[in-house]
C-alpha cells in the first residue's frame, strides 16, 4: 500500500503540475477510493499544499507578483475558517463530504475545460475587503472540510469580481498555504493524522510537481494541459458517484 500511494502521489503530482494545480484536488479522492478513512486522507492533502505550494509563493514574492493588499484578507479569513471547516467535518457524514467533493471535482473539471481568459486592459485595480473577505471566508470552509486548500474557489470566483488572471495565480498560490496549513493543525489536534501517509505523499508529491513543472516548461501546450486535467478530475467524480449509489 505504501508503495501504490507513492507511485499515485508522484504521478497525481506530476499530472497537476502540468496545469498549475496542486494534487490534493485528486489525491483525496484516490486515497479514499483505496479504502483508507476520509478524515486521515483530507489532511495528508492539505499538508501536502502546504508543503508545495510554499515554494510557489516564496518565488511570486522575490519577483514582486504578489499584491499583498488583495492578499492578506482572503489569507486571514480563509485561515480562521479552514479551521471552522475542519473543525465542523467531525459533524459532516462522510457521504455528505463525498457529495461535496463530487460537487467540487465536477465545477473544478467544467471550469479547466470551459473557462476562457478574456483580453482585457479593464481589470480590476482597487481592494473590495469585504468580498475578498467572504472569498476566503468560502474557500477557507471549504478547504477545512474537504481537506482541498481552496485554491479551485479562490480562483474563479475572483475571475468573477474582476481581477487580472495573473494576478489571480500569485494570489491563490500565496493564500492556500495558509489555509492549508491552519486546516491540517485542526486535523492534527483531533487526532486524524497517520503521518506516515503524509510523509509518503508529500515527498512523491514534490519529486512529481518538480519533474511536471520542467516537463510542462519544455514539452507541453496549456490549453492540452487543461483539458487532461478537465478528463481526470470528471472522471474520478463519475467514480465517486458510483462510490455512493
Amino acid at each position: 500500500m505504501d508503495i501504490l500511494i507513492f507511485i499515485i502521489s508522484l504521478v497525481a503530482a506530476f499530472i497537476f503540475s502540468l496545469g498549475g494545480v496542486g494534487a490534493a484536488i485528486i489525491l483525496i479522492p484516490i486515497l479514499i477510493s483505496l479504502g483508507i478513512p476520509v478524515n486521515i486522507a483530507k489532511p495528508v492533502g492539505l499538508f501536502y499544499n502546504t508543503v508545495s505550494l510554499s515554494g510557489a509563493s516564496i518565488s511570486n514574492i522575490r519577483n514582486k507578483r504578489l499584491d499583498f493588499k488583495v492578499g492578506i484578507p482572503i489569507i486571514i479569513s480563509s485561515f480562521i475558517f479552514a479551521i471552522v471547516g475542519a473543525y465542523s467535518s467531525k459533524f459532516v457524514s462522510s457521504r455528505i463530504i463525498l457529495l461535496l467533493f463530487i460537487l467540487f471535482l465536477l465545477f473544478s473539471g467544467f471550469m479547466f475545460l470551459f473557462h476562457k481568459k478574456k483580453e482585457s486592459t479593464t481589470y480590476r485595480q482597487d481592494t473590495p475587503y469585504i468580498k475578498l473577505f467572504l472569498i476566503g471566508a468560502f474557500a477557507g470552509l471549504l478547504s477545512g472540510i474537504l481537506g482541498i486548500g481552496g485554491g479551485g474557489i479562490i480562483s474563479p470566483l475572483m475571475l468573477i469580481v474582476g481581477f487580472n488572471p495573473k494576478k489571480i495565480t500569485a494570489i491563490t498560490a500565496f493564500v492556500v498555504p495558509f489555509s492549508s496549513f491552519s486546516g491540517f493543525l485542526t486535523y492534527w489536534a483531533m487526532g486524524s493524522v497517520n503521518w506516515r501517509i503524509i510523509a509518503i505523499a508529500s515527498v512523491a508529491g514534490i519529486i512529481g510537481a518538480t519533474l511536471g513543472t520542467v516537463f510542462m516548461q519544455k514539452r507541453l501546450n496549456a490549453a492540452t494541459v487543461k483539458k487532461i486535467l478537465a478528463v481526470i478530475l470528471l472522471v474520478m467524480a463519475v467514480k465517486l458517484i458510483f462510490k455512493i449509489l
